[in-house]
């Protein structure tokens, strides 16, 4: 459990991953060292191929995901790597054993005209919670930020003058993402008579009414509360309106690469799944709208 811990510190420190990755990477590891200890009295570094390819039965018997698996697999991928470069371990167990092959899903999102309603119909409370709320909404569907980066976004990062703001995405790398002057107008209304009215010593743009920092469950809840309110789609996340943005900006004439950087994409590869979501929205279109259509 020791270098369990070492790796997740270089992980942490060295690679600069993000909380949530960490926590993660750390169940994962958890989870494979408790049933190879049951099921084989062995340890993390005396553990063989078939033990591995033995976990992966028992995680599909039990419904794990393809993508679930992979993520797994990785976790014991990136552990067994550092263990040999760090002289933790003579042998790497997960040389040849692949990934599972999966399909990448279309992504969920939400349509225009539901985004309009919730942005400029739906009634917001005056109040700091309720003009925040309808902040962090229009931040997410503006420009297409990650919810951890939404909650490390700071004051400073706001740049007025030049119309955008600073994103640290995974990573810790640096991005400039453009925003809107109405946007900008609504932030700075939010920040001068409602942020600054918060006694805090916190420096992010969004607090909790009590001036901490958010948590990503509080994010998340109040994103499916006011979706519930708006649309039908099974999924109501914050991840749900970076879908929007993407898919909305790119059904708009958006070049896909341009959409690439503002979503901080190390691959194009990545953002193309939206032009899948794209393709099969148009599909669907063209079937309900011609005449001969079925």
């Amino acid at each position: 459990m020791q270098n369990i811990e070492v790796f997740l510190n270089y992980l942490k420190f060295e690679k600069r991953y993000s909380s949530h990755t960490i926590v993660a990477y750390k169940t994962d590891l958890i989870q494979f060292h408790a049933y190879i200890t049951e099921q084989y009295d062995s340890v993390l570094f005396t553990v063989n191929k078939p033990m591995i390819r033995s976990w992966m039965m028992l995680l599909i018997g039990a419904g794990c995901s393809k993508r679930t698996l992979n993520r797994k697999l990785t976790s014991l991928r990136q552990f067994y790597r550092f263990a040999l470069r760090n002289g933790l371990t003579a042998i790497d167990p997960m040389v040849k054993i692949s990934s599972v092959k999966s399909g990448k899903s279309i992504p969920s999102f939400i349509t225009k005209d539901e985004m309009i309603y919730l942005l400029e119909k739906l009634k917001f409370p005056n109040d700091f919670v309720g003009v925040r709320d309808k902040m962090i909404l229009e931040m997410f569907y503006s420009t297409g930020i990650r919810l951890s980066e939404l909650i490390n976004l700071k004051i400073s990062d706001v740049d007025y003058q030049s119309k955008s703001i600073k994103v640290f995405g995974k990573r810790s790398k640096e991005r400039i993402i453009p925003v809107l002057e109405s946007h900008l107008a609504a932030l700075r209304h939010y920040h001068d008579n409602f942020r600054l009215k918060i006694n805090s010593v916190e420096a992010n743009l969004f607090l909790t009414k009590s001036g901490n920092i958010l948590y990503p469950k509080l994010v998340y809840r109040m994103v499916n509360s006011y979706l519930s309110v708006v649309t039908g789609v099974q999924k109501k996340s914050p991840h749900v309106l970076r879908h929007a943005f993407a898919t909305h900006m790119l059904d708009d004439g958006a070049d896909l690469n341009a959409i690439k950087e503002i979503l901080g994409h190390s691959s194009l590869t990545s953002t193309q799944i939206y032009t899948k979501t794209s393709s099969e929205r148009l599909k669907e279109i063209y079937k309900q709208a011609h005449p001969r259509g079925d």
